[in-house]
């Protein structure tokens, strides 16, 4: 008799445990895909602007008066509880000006660009902390506690964006990339950048859902560029009157715009800018999550 009792015990603990696990793979598949809406801000490290030093390509040259805003809108979608693949369509805006740095030879060259930013990504993402509360069964008349999901993840992607460098000039903006403003298309050895490139996505975000469907959320990434021109700064200065001849005065003027502190610092072949380091943006994003119901299953689900 005991032994019954005994197999009895052991077989029920089994299957209860089974039925846990098998009801939990079948929440998170029912709800495999989630839209996610966001607005944030966004940053820019490159040549242009930044600490009161000679520029690096680290967050220590970030200029943080520069700071404008970001729109996203991105699907989810779990490929396990602790892996999803999530895409995103982000429009943010970005700014570099000389005028804000005292570093000498920086504040000289005096350029100034703006662009928006379009990308596309998607992102592989990994749960680092990952916790889920809440209620079983829905049984009428049984009190059961709030259910909610929180997670901490890191992600890394890759993603296409579009960008459009404008420099002002007598209160007007002008595209750059057109321009030359350092001999692309004059010489050989200086094509003209593409304007669209390839960036890789990484940071680190969370997640809080008080429900089963709905959360907010919170993710910070910088990426990882292949180009130095988003602001349309990387080498040398190139000869003025060849600017001017091929592409008119404007081009010319919007080449070097420097305050003339420096006798030689703009004189062809001088540094104008860094092309060791591309240039990278940034996004912090806030955003509202929902998920959408795909899935059918016999296993209740909080």
């Amino acid at each position: 008799m005991k032994k019954n009792i005994l197999l009895s015990i052991i077989f029920l603990l089994v299957f209860s445990s089974l039925s846990e696990a098998q009801r939990l793979r079948a929440r998170w598949k029912a709800y495999r895909y989630e839209w996610s809406f966001g607005i944030g801000a966004s940053n820019f490290l490159g040549e242009l602007g930044g600490a009161n030093a000679i520029g690096t390509n680290g967050f220590k040259d970030l200029e943080f008066s520069l700071t404008r805003p970001a729109l996203t809108v991105g699907l989810r979608y779990k490929l396990t509880p602790f892996f999803s693949l999530h895409s995103h369509l982000t429009y943010g805006h970005v700014k570099g000006d000389d005028k804000l740095t005292k570093e000498f030879f920086r504040n000289n060259r005096n350029l100034n660009f703006k662009s928006n930013i379009y990308e596309f990504n998607v992102n592989f993402e990994a749960a680092l902390l990952s916790q889920r509360e809440g209620g079983i069964y829905r049984l009428r008349g049984v009190r059961r506690t709030t259910s909610f999901e929180g997670s901490l993840y890191g992600f890394v992607g890759i993603g296409l964006f579009h960008f459009n460098p404008k420099g002002e000039l007598n209160d007007k903006w002008y595209e750059l990339q057109p321009l030359g403003t350092e001999g692309q298309g004059i010489s050989p050895a200086r094509d003209k950048y593409k304007r669209t490139q390839v960036c890789i996505p990484v940071g680190i975000g969370g997640r809080y859902f008080f429900n089963r469907r709905w959360g907010v959320g919170f993710e910070f990434g910088i990426r990882k560029t292949f180009t130095d021109y988003i602001d349309d700064v990387s080498k040398t200065y190139y000869d003025k009157d060849a600017i001017r001849q091929k592409y008119g005065e404007v081009a010319a003027v919007l080449s070097d715009k420097s305050l003339g502190l420096s006798e030689f610092q703009t004189l062809e072949g001088q540094q104008r800018g860094d092309p060791r380091d591309n240039d990278a943006y940034m996004f912090a994003i806030v955003s509202l999550h929902y998920k959408i119901r795909t899935g059918r299953t016999n296993f209740p689900i909080f």
